[in-house]
């Protein structure tokens, strides 16, 4: 049995990026839940105020050997608006903060690596400087969301998908 990989992705509402990821060959496990945040175990209600300091997460367990970790950023960058801060179209809050939260050092180096890449095809088509965090999970817990929110476009798929791409491609074929 191969060894997956978990990698941990906010980019807005969490319901359309988790859609996006399990659709990826490679992805064997999705859900949606919270991190980064001060309190544990926050409710979706809680998370909705601001107060708790958690975003929105999609964490997705991948096949290293089918999918790369660069792939699963390549989508995170052009999934969503990373130079929109605390707001992703008409989701506005901190919940709403686009985030990378790495695993290995070797997901830091290669996040760090695709953000300055992406930058520049943004900064080309006149877009201004990604906020995105980038930071270690170590220490961090993720928090399970609520049941009716795990796979919710799969129960519902004509439901709410908000995600306000920039319309610039990832660069393709460019090396880190």
């Amino acid at each position: 049995m191969r060894a997956m990989e978990i990698a941990y992705f906010a980019t807005g509402c969490f319901w359309g990026a988790e859609r996006r990821y399990w659709k990826i060959d490679g992805v064997t496990n999705t859900s949606v839940g919270y991190m980064g945040g001060t309190i544990a175990n926050p409710s979706y209600e809680a998370v909705c105020t601001g107060a708790t300091g958690h975003a929105e997460m999609v964490c997705v367990e991948f096949d290293p050997a089918i999918v790369t970790y660069r792939r699963l950023l390549e989508e995170f960058w052009t999934m969503h608006d990373p130079t929109s801060l605390n707001a992703q179209g008409g989701d506005i809050g901190t919940q709403y903060r686009s985030a990378i939260y790495t695993t290995t050092p070797e997901q830091m180096a290669e996040a760090l690596a695709t953000r300055d890449l992406y930058q520049n095809a943004l900064t080309a088509d006149g877009i201004g400087p990604i906020v995105s965090e980038i930071l270690s999970s170590t220490g961090v817990v993720y928090y399970l969301a609520e049941e009716y929110h795990q796979k919710y476009l799969a129960k519902n798929p004509n439901g709410y998908d908000c995600h306000s791409s920039t319309g610039t491609a990832f660069p393709q074929g460019a090396n880190i």
